[in-house]
Formats: C-alpha cells, structure tokens, sequence
C-alpha cells in the first residue's frame, strides 16, 4: 500500500531542532553519496514539535500508513518559504501540506526592519500555493493561522505584534476562503491564536510558550492534537 506522504513546513515553530540535527548527520554521512541518497537519509528528522506529536498519534493508530517530512526552517518569512517552495515541497510530491506562516514576517520588522508588510504578505502566500495547486493536482493543503501571545519577545511592543500579526492570520483565512469561493478546493484553518489564548485564560501565557512566540512542549502538544483533529475531519 502506497503511503501517504504529508509534509510540514513554516518557521521556527515547525522547525524546532530539525536544521540543526540534518547539519549535524550531514557532517558525518558518507561523502560519496549523491544528494537524492543524503536526503533520504535525512527524511526522517521531525524536529521536536507539533509535526513530531502529530506523526506520533497517527503513526502509533495505524501504523505503516502515512510517510511524514519537515521542512521547517527558523527564522522563515513568507518570501524565504516562497523561494524555496519548490525545492522542500513540490519536488517532494506530497499528498497532504501543512504551512505555518507569518509571525517572522512581522517580528522581523520589529526587530530588525525586515519585516514584509501585509499586503506584499498576501500577494506571495497567494502566489505560493497558485505555485503548489497547479503542480500538485489533488494536493490536501491545511493552513496554520499564525498567533502570538505575551511574553518577554512580544511585550516591548506588544500592539504593534498582536495587531499585525491579527491581520496576517486574516489574511490566511482569506486566502483559503477564497480557494473555496472560486476555485472550489476546500483548505482547511487552523485558528491557532484562538487556541493560545484560551489556553492562556486556563493558567498564564507562559505555560504554552517560552517567549511569547515559541511553544513550550505543552504548547506543542496543543498544536499537534489540534492538527490531527483538522486532519481527521479533513482527511
């Protein structure tokens, strides 16, 4: 039975450690093998986040059935993903894609004056799955608002991140709604702030991440069930 490969990708949230454990194999694999090789060594390397949980729960209900790759990378905006969307993502030709995007987008701008604006952040994340639609015919495509919550990266300038951040996860919701509107393809949302800040109200921000941006392993575990529910009812 062929397996049904689903690939995560997105940022530091979906990367955790991923990049930096293939560097570390990479130093040490044989140099004679040729790139396909060195990368299928590799495949299995999920970081330690919500796509490693998510793999985990499916893999463990019905073994052998699904195939899982990260190709998250830290520090991602949506112009990075963009450029590399074709070689960690349409030549990987999977069956179901999982894009968590946006919050470097504007966490860039406050920080270093980097950021990509809203606007330039819609024309490329509506470019980018045109991209991954029309060379992967069929694809499930599941989409992760981006969210941010308080905390010692976000409080300097807390307004400015909540209220950009808020138009980004918009803006995700957009672009998926009007894939259903004129092209008929349903692409599912994840609404993540609204599942932050209700884990927040429970106890303190500080449980479900670090920073304010980067999960904590309890926040992880709520990415990654809220994932396979999305899944499940979408598969």
């Amino acid at each position: 039975m062929k397996k049904t490969r689903i690939l995560f990708t997105g940022d530091s949230i979906t990367d955790v450690y991923r990049t930096d454990v293939v560097r570390a194999m990479e130093s040490w694999l044989d140099p004679a093998l040729t790139a396909q090789e060195r990368q299928a060594s590799t495949n299995s390397v999920l970081g330690m986040g919500y796509p490693l949980l998510a793999a985990a729960q499916l893999s463990a209900e019905e073994p052998g059935r699904y195939e899982f790759l990260n190709r998250g990378i830290s520090g991602n905006r949506v112009v990075d993903l963009d450029a590399r969307i074709k070689v960690d993502c349409i030549n990987l030709r999977p069956d179901v894609i999982s894009i968590m995007i946006g919050v470097n987008d504007v966490w860039h701008e406050l920080g270093d004056h980097n950021g990509v604006d809203a606007p330039k952040f819609r024309r490329v994340y509506q470019g980018m799955l045109q991209e991954i639609t029309q060379a992967l015919p069929g694809v499930k495509l599941i989409l992760l608002e981006p969210y941010v919550l308080q905390g010692p990266a976000t409080q300097e300038h807390w307004d400015t991140f909540r209220r950009e951040v808020d138009l980004r996860r918009e803006i995700t919701r957009e672009l998926a709604k009007d894939y259903w509107e004129k092209e008929d393809l349903y692409i599912p949302c994840i609404d993540t702030q609204k599942l932050f800040d209700q884990a927040a109200a429970r106890s303190c921000p500080g449980d479900w991440t670090a920073d304010g941006v980067h999960p904590t392993p309890a926040g992880h575990w709520l990415l990654a069930q809220e994932w396979v529910r999305c899944f499940k009812e979408n598969g």
